[in-house]
């Protein structure tokens, strides 16, 4: 049983030393434990700092893709070096290393494929009251929309069985934390919440830079996450909605017209046919969509085959040929073993 605890970096040659002495090399439960690092363009010494701080591997993009695309090259590269389960942790040292063992302690134990440590926000000091309040009202969209009980959607500090991850795709570049959520609910992967606990600050957000733009960002990407993976349930909201505008601007006209007053009233018979029509655009397009979907679906089920398949014939080559199929696109590699070999 292999663990490899990843961290998504861009820029960090401050703070990632500092999560790197926190790091456990041994965990219960599991017969190794590996570093990997994922450098996103970094202009700094990040990746001098991760060799010096004992990362076992180091790939790096030759630029800035943004934190979803670094969390993607992580999981695709800790599966080709064997991952049995991936953790994934930020370079700001934001969660607490030690509560690793209990974050992949119900994928040891088979009770889920997907752990998302929870973070105790009414205690965190340094979150504004405004910040508490968003992150609770966005955990609560992205419930609804995934169809789960994820009680802290935005943390970062999460474990990945093996099989779960070659089925989870990531297409913004912003941030996985919702996609993959949303993605995984409507996948039926087994998740769980685990409460964490969380170091004191050392450097702002940078996801939170911007409320506006926070806000902007996370509320796309949930409406094109559950345009994605429930489009039918997407365009139902508004085809009933205007159904039921129609309704009811349709009796009234009636009402009016059966007390002999339909005349001054025919704006509202106008109205209710042309909510009649987007009514029913709205139920075609959801259904077109939802047909979609189900191509998407088995196109998903074909990846994750030849994902499988692909770590199979991985396990067989030498660390040299590996990298060539991993990395044949611009990535850059450092792997420890290779280099004291």
């Amino acid at each position: 049983m292999k663990v490899i605890i990843q961290i998504p970096c861009y820029n960090e040659e401050d703070a990632l030393p500092i999560s790197l002495k926190e790091l456990p090399r041994q965990l219960d439960g599991v017969d190794e434990v590996e570093w990997l690092i994922i450098n996103d363009g970094s202009e700094d010494k990040t990746v001098e700092k991760a060799i010096k701080g004992g990362a076992d591997y180091v790939i790096s993009h030759t630029n800035n893709l943004g934190l979803a695309q670094a969390f993607l090259s992580g999981m695709t590269a800790a599966i080709h070096f064997g991952a049995d389960i991936i953790v994934n942790t930020d370079a700001d040292n934001q969660y607490c290393a030690k509560d690793i063992q209990k974050l992949i302690a119900p994928i040891l134990n088979n009770r889920a494929e997907y752990v998302i440590g929870t973070r105790p926000v009414k205690d965190i000091r340094h979150w504004s009251p405004l910040k508490k309040n968003l992150q609770f009202f966005g955990s609560w969209v992205v419930r609804k929309a995934a169809q789960t009980n994820v009680v802290d959607a935005p943390s970062g500090f999460r474990a990945i069985k093996r099989a779960a991850a070659m089925r989870l795709h990531v297409f913004n570049r912003y941030t996985y934390t919702i996609e993959t959520i949303i993605q995984a609910g409507h996948l039926k992967i087994p998740m769980l919440c685990i409460p964490v606990r969380t170091n004191k600050e050392i450097r702002p957000s940078r996801l939170m830079s911007g409320i506006p733009n926070y806000l902007k960002r996370s509320f796309s990407t949930i409406i094109r996450s559950f345009m994605a993976y429930d489009p039918l349930r997407f365009f139902l909201i508004p085809a009933t909605t205007f159904l039921a505008v129609t309704v009811i601007l349709g009796m009234r006209y009636l009402y009016f017209f059966s007390i002999g007053e339909g005349k001054g009233h025919v704006q509202s018979l106008i109205l209710a046919l042309a909510l009649f029509v987007l009514s029913t655009a709205f139920f075609i397009v959801g259904l077109l969509s939802d047909l979609i979907a189900v191509n998407r679906q088995i196109l998903e089920g074909v990846d994750y085959r030849l994902r499988r398949l692909e770590a199979q014939k991985i396990e067989n080559t030498s660390v040299e040929s590996e990298h060539e199929i991993i990395f044949n696109r611009a990535y850059l590699v450092f792997h420890r073993k290779q280099i004291n070999s």
